[in-house]
């Protein structure tokens, strides 16, 4: 009974915050709008918690049902990023990760996919080699994607 309550939460949450993912759509998702009216204090707390619920979420799926079809999906879809998001925030400015998503967001084309898209392009762009974002942007455009010295 405990793996069909939290598997029916993961649904929920999985429902509530990526059902945004249409890529077509250009209108802005909540979750674009509500970024947009944080300081950089609370960007900073929000992006933590959100981070946090994403491990915590899959932690808790490992220890309740083990390695099974539903915890590697959601590990391939959600929380493969956030382990990734975290080895880097440790060793990069928190700041720094945070003006990528502002960037992504910027965008009103963007304005309407999920929060992970935006997670997605700050990490790969803090990844990318290049001193400007149009540096960033040609390296990681033709697959030379290398870690900064």
């Amino acid at each position: 009974m405990n793996k069909i309550k939290l598997f029916i939460t993961l649904i929920a949450i999985s429902t509530i915050i990526f059902s945004q993912n249409d890529q077509i759509n250009s209108k802005p998702n909540a979750i674009s709008v509500y970024w947009r009216t944080l300081n950089p204090n609370e960007k900073e707390i929000f992006l933590f918690s959100y981070l946090t619920q994403v491990y915590d979420t899959h932690q808790k799926m490992i220890k309740d049902i083990g390695y099974g079809d539903i915890t590697t999906w959601y590990y391939d879809n959600r929380a493969e990023l956030i382990y990734g998001i975290f080895d880097e925030v440790n060793q990069k400015d928190m700041k720094e990760f945070i003006g990528w998503i502002d960037e992504y967001y910027r965008h009103d084309e963007f304005s309407g996919n999920s929060f992970d898209d935006a997670l997605s392009f700050a990490y790969r762009f803090q990844q990318a080699s290049g001193e400007t974002i149009w540096e960033k942007y040609e390296n990681l455009k033709f697959g030379k994607i290398k870690p900064k010295n």
